[in-house]
């Protein structure tokens, strides 16, 4: 199974924005486009916040379930800047999720550029993204695969933690997760300084990265449990 598309009768998906092909009858993949052809929609694209109002979520975000929480959202990159929201999709131990570019995908951190095992999975907080982001159709911008509604600090799921996910099991790794240009340009420079902030590493606010350590299928709304 290679991964259901969210509908407008799935929990979790995003109507008002579904991406990839849905979008506007094309699939987005030029540059020179706005990206996900958001230019022709302005009003859906917020302010970017400013650091201030960015620090002012954070007792929400430090609230979040420590041993368990929902995966809110799954996204799919099939390629550069593309996106397909999932209700469901697969974790496979060699491919991360089913149909996602990560194995396509050149690295900087291994001798001979192929993709980095341990970056298989990208996962955010849904608590992260929902503050940056503004609204829920702007999430699958941030280009993660999996949004958990849990504590991602490394004092909660330091590198080795396992989390059981639907039917899968995934395990922390130890690469950083960090704030790009790409983030800049979707949420603002504020907002990746304040990921990649002191504070924000000591927080995980950018994420982490996972490895699939046992295949399975994954929902939303699926309750990730520490094991």
């Amino acid at each position: 199974m290679p991964g259901r598309r969210a509908d407008n009768s799935s929990p979790g998906t995003l109507p008002e924005f579904a991406h990839h092909s849905r979008i506007h009858g094309e699939s987005i993949r030029s540059k020179k486009r706005r990206e996900f052809a958001m230019s022709t929609t302005p009003e859906l694209i917020p302010k970017h916040l400013t650091t201030e109002e960015l620090e002012s979520g954070l007792d929400e975000i430090r609230r979040a379930p420590k041993d368990q929480g929902v995966l809110e959202l799954i996204v799919r990159r099939p390629g550069v800047n593309d996106r397909e929201v999932l209700a469901e999709g697969e974790l496979h131990v060699d491919e991360g999720l089913v149909g996602d570019s990560w194995k396509r995908r050149r690295s900087k951190t291994t001798p001979d550029g192929s993709p980095d095992p341990l970056m298989q999975l990208n996962i955010m907080s849904a608590r992260v993204i929902a503050l940056v982001a503004q609204v829920k159709s702007r999430w699958q911008m941030a280009g993660d695969q999996l949004f958990l509604d849990m504590d991602l600090s490394p004092e909660n799921l330091p590198a080795g933690t396992r989390l059981a996910l639907g039917s899968a099991v995934i395990e922390v790794t130890p690469p950083p997760h960090l704030g790009c240009q790409k983030f800049v340009a979707r949420f603002g420079l504020d907002a990746m300084r304040f990921v990649n902030s002191p504070l924000g590493r000591q927080s995980n606010l950018r994420g982490i990265n996972a490895k699939v350590v046992q295949a399975g299928v994954v929902r939303v709304g699926d309750v990730a449990r520490k094991i």
